[in-house]
């Protein structure tokens, strides 16, 4: 369908309805406008007040508290936020035609009325001593890249600061804006990394996940940070508003951290990069690596082109520059053939940003496991003289490898992009058997030089979450479980996606025995969103008279339509009494296969249900907990795992 035909179709659709519906400020989710405030302020004592507003009245899924997305990290602290016309931190943004969040989704409950999908969040904050400016760290993504640059319909992040002494000054940033030099390829992981099927962004077409060139069918802004003036001791109001312009189905999000105040105007240069394998999946052998650099002048100083290189990045070892590849979206980039690396020269305004691409293939040569380091270097001008006398290493936002290298209190600064190389098939089963692990500590298992299983601390003070030698089935070790509320929750992890695979199954051989009091022990089954995707429960009651002795466990799944229902093993009452059992879980299209083995016996039971609210193959971890304080806490001995796995 023709964009602009879609649009006056959407237009004449509503405006030849009736009645308007009136939506109220609602806040969202389970955070308040304080919960927000408190995630970007880098000084949370200046806050005043706030108060936060988005029309999704199921739930307020606009906003969002992360310490991650994909490309997208803290700036400051342990956490950011994302402020959406549909729902925030939605991966993928494809999904569903009419699911908000997706690039032609449909829209909230206020359909058949004004205004539009839209996000706001007010803060007053109280300006300290000796401060008088206002800085904010911000990244504008939004799925209306490309088709809708150059037109009125453009979903817009607005920034208001007023101070009773400098007035209201205004930042506003949309896909017309000059900062928006990041496509799909650039953001991975963020939800915005979608790729037209027909390979022409700039028609309203159907999207997916699978890289294309050309294809790219969203886009962001460079992280940028921007200043307002303020005076001392006064009370300042911020909001920060993303809202829908034109339409309802191309949604776009705002990232927002490092909410500080400063004395002076800063002249700052700050470098990012990132590498996309442009054959999808891992990376192996002969494949095209595109590198992106985002150098950003944050302060109100402008860089101008000086004598001598502004960059320069060597090609990486175990690499070869593919020819005619640079690009920039400003000043001159080239290939330096002679000394195997890129340069770049030009100017970069202030509060503005330069881009620069190159691509490289990965030599055929390389055995698994081979590392390929890059890391280039911006020269420029920090005292405003005319030369470069100040350098800034490129940094990769998505690593943060707890060094603090250059002593500033923060361990996320410039970290080296690394990629390993693979050059095996992809698994389709990965198994952890806790045969190489050390009794007493946690346990981990690596797949060629992937790490993809992981468990917590096994430091308990009152209870054990850690690897066994003194009980086992199949393998050299196990690991041992003994957990009581007090415990507090204790997690496996999985890292599946590394493979572009996801799970189709889960199975695992454990031990369990009769107690003497009551007890349990619940495996939740969550994907990377915390969502949960089906639970497993052990519970202890009592069975007959003696109060001491008479305790037997039931094992129990969670049916979304029955709630707790039993899996029997082959003794009278299905108990699972002292005795080595099989648990496999298994996806069936939108089911859950759920078998119970038995030793010495075989399948005991097995049963067909439907799978949580989310699906079993974006499994991401198992959270251990117990809703019991048992003075005598019953043991659980897991021994060989298996996870079964399917290509993406």
């Amino acid at each position: 369908m023709n964009k602009k035909f879609s649009v006056i179709i959407s237009l004449l659709f509503i405006l030849s309805m009736i009645s308007i519906i009136k939506i109220d400020s609602v806040k969202a989710g389970s955070y308040d406008g304080a919960d927000l405030a408190e995630a970007i302020l880098v000084d949370p004592s200046t806050l005043v007040g706030s108060s936060y507003y988005d029309r999704d009245q199921d739930g307020c899924r606009q906003s969002v508290i992360l310490t991650s997305l994909g490309t997208l990290m803290p700036t400051n602290g342990n956490s950011f936020i994302l402020l959406s016309t549909g729902i925030a931190g939605a991966t993928p943004i494809t999904t569903y035609e009419s699911n908000p969040g997706s690039e032609r989704g449909t829209w909230f409950k206020n359909k058949f009325g004004q205004p539009r999908d839209s996000a706001s969040l007010t803060l007053e904050l109280q300006v300290p001593d000796g401060m008088h400016y206002l800085y904010y760290d911000v990244q504008f993504l939004s799925t209306e890249y490309p088709e809708y640059i150059g037109t009125q319909y453009n979903d817009k992040l607005t920034i208001t600061v007023d101070s009773p002494s400098q007035g209201q000054s205004v930042y506003v940033i949309d896909v017309n804006s000059g900062d928006f030099i990041l496509d799909s390829l650039d953001i991975p992981g963020t939800g915005f990394d979608i790729f037209a099927q027909s390979g022409n962004p700039h028609d309203v077409d159907w999207v997916d996940t699978n890289p294309r060139i050309p294809g790219a069918d969203a886009g962001a802004t460079a992280l940028i940070t921007r200043e307002h003036p303020v005076s001392p001791y006064e009370t300042v109001t911020v909001n920060f508003e993303i809202k829908d312009v034109g339409d309802n189905q191309f949604d776009s999000a705002a990232f927002i951290d490092n909410l500080l105040f400063s004395g002076y105007a800063k002249t700052e240069i700050i470098a990012r990069k990132t590498v996309s394998d442009l054959n999808g999946g891992m990376p192996e052998v002969n494949d095209t690596l595109k590198y992106n650099i985002i150098i950003s002048n944050i302060g109100s100083a402008d860089q101008d082109n000086n004598p001598g290189n502004e960059f320069e990045d060597f090609i990486p070892n175990n690499s070869t520059y593919v020819a005619g590849s640079i690009t920039s979206t400003s000043g001159i980039a080239s290939y330096d053939e002679i000394n195997n690396k890129i340069i770049w020269n030009g100017p970069v305004p202030a509060e503005s940003s330069v881009s620069i691409s190159f691509q490289v293939s990965i030599n055929s040569t390389l055995v698994n496991g081979s590392i390929i380091n890059n890391q280039g270097i911006v020269y420029w001008d920090s005292n405003e003289d005319g030369a470069n006398d100040a350098e800034e290493l490129t940094d990769n936002p998505s690593i943060d490898d707890g060094i603090d290298q250059d002593g500033d209190g923060e361990t996320n600064d410039d970290d080296p992009t690394t990629i390993i190389v693979y050059s095996y098939e992809v698994p389709t089963t990965l198994i952890e058997d806790f045969s190489d692990d050390i009794p007493g500590g946690d346990a981990k298992d690596m797949y060629y030089t992937q790490e993809w299983f992981n468990t917590t601390s096994a430091n308990l003070d009152d209870g054990n979450f850690e690897v066994a030698s003194s009980y086992h089935y199949i393998s050299a070790y196990s690991f041992k479980t003994k957990l009581r509320l007090s415990s507090g929750p204790q997690y496996w992890n999985y890292k599946l996606t590394e493979f572009s695979s996801s799970i189709n199954s889960w199975e695992i051989w454990f031990a369990c025995g009769d107690g003497s009091e009551e007890a349990d022990l619940l495996l939740t089954f969550k994907n990377k969103d915390d969502n949960g995707v089906a639970k497993i429960k052990f519970e202890y009651v009592h069975e007959g008279t003696d109060e001491l002795t008479d305790y037997v466990i039931n094992m129990y799944y969670w049916s979304p339509s029955h709630g707790w229902m039993q899996l029997r093993s082959n003794y009278i009452g299905g108990y699972l009494h002292n005795d080595w059992y099989k648990l496999k879980l298994e996806k069936n299209l939108s089911k859950i296969e759920y078998s119970l083995y038995q030793n010495n016996v075989g399948l005991v039971d097995f049963i067909s249900d439907d799978q949580l609210a989310s699906s079993f193959s974006g499994l991401s971890k198992i959270e251990w907990s117990s809703t019991k304080e048992p003075v005598v806490c019953p043991m659980f001995f897991w021994d060989e795992h298996i996870i079964g796995l399917s290509q993406l």
